[in-house]
């Protein structure tokens, strides 16, 4: 349901409390109470028939009694009477209940239904809005709002933070006032029955006051997945959102049946999910409001080298050894840079990054070699350290660098150390707000928080490079291979299916042969060529290497049929219940320089699909070097999965080796990718190995595990992918032909031109002002979701055969489905030629599809061609709040 009737739970303007006390320690008492002294300005009702007076505030019996309908109720009453307190509250007209109450899902309310269920059903039919059951309740000190059993209040700031556990709510309040961190908002979500984490995150990502949001997760419920990838990506777009995801270790790993479901790990999808989302994750509270107030205070960060400037060698070390660590860049300074620090320092400073000025460096030579570091291209950020002197007081140092600090178009982080003069220290810096930190490890930590958040962003803003070619699978083929093993009740495909189902994608894979003796296994390798790989072929052996059912390097058809012949004899002793289906024979890769990769697909119960990529080969589980990623890919996101792992750097080549083929290794992924989407059968998939090297990749080993589909293939994934369904050819009125398709990522160059293009009366139609569209803007116009957000495009080849976008029509609609908002425009010069009728038109049905209720959109009065268009097609025309505009709406259910 999203954000409806949210505003009654975070703006109230009068509350009820229901289960309200007099007892002592009582939870109603103490939420009445709260309530009382937290200086809310609306009505607060105590409900509790047992009392005329509550708190010294009257009492009201019964929510029929009471003199105002609540915008909100806190019920803190025994579980039954909740589903009854909750239809109650719906007549009254109440948008939103608190429901403090626990154990709801697992007591019998009457006819088998659970007291949650009811309570739920209660709910949905006057749309009121529950949050919990099981939760602390919501602190908002901008309103004076406590309507929770905290054990204390919070002052006011600009950060949301919402919990799922209430353990954690109450901790984390204790530890924030302690330190006078202050919140816009604070939720306890409970378990979740109704208001869950997508829905805040729509709702505060949306909210002014609210500059950042924190999470505390302990798990996403497995229908939730897509909404909350939507929610979240939308949110981190326009601020910073931070989590903290319990469970990074599970206890026991399960026996897994392939090398991927092993590898992948809960935790690591979990990772890679609030990744793909924008979120940066951390560990605990202290790391959590470090990371967010140097997100908050820190300007944009633009790459990932960091130059260190110190005046003492130790730190600087530290430092150094701190960002080396976790895989962060020191900056290389350029020749100028080097001699104008020469010039500026004792012939004694380091001579390199770090920057040891040495101990007697005062306020003028810390602004000075800052300034010198400001005009290197090759410095994103600087870390200034200070280390206490009596002939440099620390105070004074940092004084003296404050407005150069403002001043500087980069990030700059300080830490000074040590006590009280490096506390003073820390308070100039505060007050400036000018990220600091205690040691120069935290303050290495925190640019570590800055470069992850950064290629968070990048993955939610930059423009995917184009596949280097374009490949077109053969779906049939691969849908026949797995509709006869289906057919077969096998789950497990046989390698040479495996491989026939990748050559259908174009992934490259190594010719094999099956043999049903060890002498036809002779001849096949005759026909080959040699030298040939003899593996085993069997429905009951997944592992082949771990059985003995690889040989490698045979040169003969004697060494064949003796190798397949032990197998045979092998298997037959150590492995009885294994069914022996015969041999496959394949030609050895001759690839002495190739690296042995892993590329494999598994199920996760939460996310869907999720993709690994690693270093391969028998020890795959050992040296457990991979990454995981959600479909589905693009290039920036396969190379971007690729660099999260050590092997990527044996890719790049080294001594006598020349660098993979790393756009290859990225169209194999995505391949995969768009496998996965197409074939919803398929449930866990392995490339072990995958060779890679400067002549591109060859699969020599596959395995593929399939299942009877529960839903088409891009139903199953968190993240909807491009719907290519939905493309269609018109002809405009003067008969050129366009292509109307969604809008991708890579077509955010052509839509920057196709904006150029319009005049300054149609950008006024549609922006409401003749104004540039930054890029951040332009990236988040081509990166949609296909889910709550669509835009149509018409595309067509110009004159020099390159595809310009001509119109684009666009839909947003609220979570629920309700509502969606429209926006159309058509390139100025090709207006009255039918493409914006033939767009909206398009769009109309797909929401009509979509299941969306109604469409809306606001025009301006004097766009009259806009206005025409709407009412030809349905639309029926009201007064909008903006006396400029026209409200266009359009029913669809």
């Amino acid at each position: 349901m999203s954000v409806r009737n949210l505003d009654a739970l975070f703006r109230p303007t009068s509350i009820a409390v229901i289960g309200a006390s007099n007892t002592p320690h009582n939870i109603g008492g103490v939420v009445v109470r709260n309530l009382l002294k937290s200086g809310f300005n609306g009505p607060i009702m105590p409900v509790n028939p047992k009392y005329q007076a509550i708190a010294g505030v009257l009492a009201y019996s019964d929510v029929e009694s009471l003199p105002v309908t609540p915008d909100v109720a806190v019920i803190c009453t025994p579980p039954k009477t909740v589903p009854e307190l909750i239809e109650q509250l719906g007549q009254r007209g109440t948008r939103a209940a608190i429901v403090i109450t626990a154990g709801l899902a697992h007591i019998e309310y009457r006819d088998g239904q659970s007291i949650n269920d009811a309570m739920l059903a209660a709910a949905r039919k006057y749309t009121l809005r529950i949050l919990g059951p099981n939760c602390v309740g919501v602190l908002i000190p901008g309103l004076g709002l406590n309507a929770s059993f905290s054990h204390t209040d919070i002052g006011a700031g600009s950060i949301a933070f919402i919990s799922q556990s209430g353990g954690f709510c109450t901790a984390t309040l204790d530890w924030a006032k302690a330190r006078g961190i202050g919140f816009s908002h604070f939720v306890s979500l409970g378990n979740s029955a109704d208001i869950d984490f997508g829905d805040v995150l729509d709702y505060f990502g949306a909210v002014e006051e609210t500059k950042a949001i924190l999470l505390y997760m302990e798990s996403i419920g497995v229908d939730e997945a897509r909404k909350f990838m939507s929610a979240a990506r939308s949110a981190a777009r326009n601020k910073p959102v931070l989590a903290i995801k319990a469970g990074r270790n599970a206890e026991g790993a399960r026996a897994a049946a392939s090398h991927t479901d092993a590898l992948a790990g809960s935790d690591n999808v979990y990772d890679a999910a609030l990744r793909r989302a924008g979120i940066l994750r951390v560990v605990d509270l202290d790391e959590l409001f470090d990371a967010v107030e140097t997100l908050a205070r820190s300007k944009p960060l633009h790459g990932e080298r960091l130059a260190i400037l110190t005046n003492g060698g130790g730190p600087g070390v530290i430092a150094t050894d701190a960002l080396i660590a976790e895989g962060g860049q020191l900056a290389s300074f350029s020749p100028d840079t080097m001699r104008r620090l020469s010039d500026l320092l004792p012939g004694t400073w380091s001579g390199g990054n770090p920057v040891d000025m040495v101990g007697d460096a005062d306020a003028s030579v810390y602004a000075a070699s800052l300034k010198v570091l400001f005009d290197d291209p090759g410095v994103d950020a600087i870390l200034v350290l200070n280390a206490p002197s009596a002939i440099a007081p620390p105070v004074a140092a940092a004084r003296g660098i404050v407005d150069i600090v403002r001043q500087a178009k980069l990030p700059i982080l300080t830490s000074w150390l040590g006590g009280e003069a490096a506390g003073k220290a820390r308070r100039i810096f505060a007050e400036a707000e000018i990220p600091t930190y205690d040691t120069p490890e935290n303050a290495v930590r925190a640019f570590l928080h800055m470069v992850r958040f950064r290629r968070n962003m990048e993955i939610l803003t930059q423009v995917p490079p184009s596949l280097p070619e374009e490949f077109s699978p053969t779906p049939k083929a691969a849908r026949s291979v797995i509709e006869t093993a289906l057919l077969e009740h096998r789950e497990l495909l046989t390698e040479p299916e495996a491989k026939a189902v990748l050559a259908a994608y174009g992934v490259p894979v190594v010719a094999t042969r099956v043999a049903n003796t060890p002498p036809q296994a002779a001849e096949v390798a005759r026909q080959l060529g040699f030298p040939v790989a003899l593996k085993v072929l069997s429905k009951d052996i997944t592992h082949k290497s771990d059985v003995g059912g690889v040989v490698l390097g045979l040169d003969s058809m004697e060494e064949v049929e003796q190798a397949a012949a032990a197998m045979e004899t092998r298997i037959a002793k150590n492995y009885p219940e294994a069914k022996l289906d015969g041999f496959t024979v394949q030609r050895m890769a001759q690839r002495p320089q190739a690296q042995e990769l892993i590329v494999g697909m598994t199920t996760d119960s939460i996310f869907g699909p999720v993709i690994l990529f690693g270093r391969g080969g028998t020890a795959v589980e050992v040296i457990a070097d991979r990454a995981v990623a959600l479909p589905p890919l693009n290039m920036s996101l396969a190379r971007h999965l690729i660099s999260r792992t050590q092997v990527s750097r044996l890719l790049k080549g080294y001594r006598d080796r020349p660098p993979a083929d790393i756009d290859a290794i990225c169209t194999t992924l995505i391949q995969i990718s768009q496998l996965i989407v197409d074939r919803p059968e398929i449930i866990e998939l392995d490339i072990n190995p995958l060779f890679a090297d400067d002549k591109g990749v060859l699969a020599l080993d596959a395995r593929i595990r399939v299942r009877p589909a529960e839903s088409a293939g891009p139903e199953r994934l968190a993240i909807r992918p491009y719907p290519r369904e939905l493309e269609e050819t018109m002809t405009t009125r003067d008969g050129r032909k366009v292509l109307v398709r969604p809008i991708t990522p890579e077509d955010q160059p052509a839509h920057r031109e196709f904006v150029d293009r319009l005049t300054a009366e149609d950008l006024r139609f549609r922006l409401g002002a003749n104004r540039d569209i930054p890029p951040s803007e332009m990236s988040r116009l081509t990166q949609i979701d296909y889910d709550r957000e669509m835009a149509f495009i018409a595309v067509a080849p110009n004159a020099e055969g390159k595809d310009e976008t001509l119109a684009v029509v666009r839909t947003v609609a609220l979570a629920d489905n309700t509502l969606a908002d429209l926006a159309i425009m058509v390139r100025s010069d090709l207006q009255r030629s039918g493409l914006g009728t033939a767009l909206l038109k398009k769009m109309i049905e797909y929401c009509k599809s979509h299941g969306t209720h109604e469409i809306i959109g606001h025009v301006l009065r004097d766009n009259v061609a806009m206005l025409r268009l709407t009412e030809k097609l349905g639309f029926k025309h009201e007064t909008s709040p903006d006396e400029n505009r026209i409200a266009v709406r359009l029913a669809l259910r």
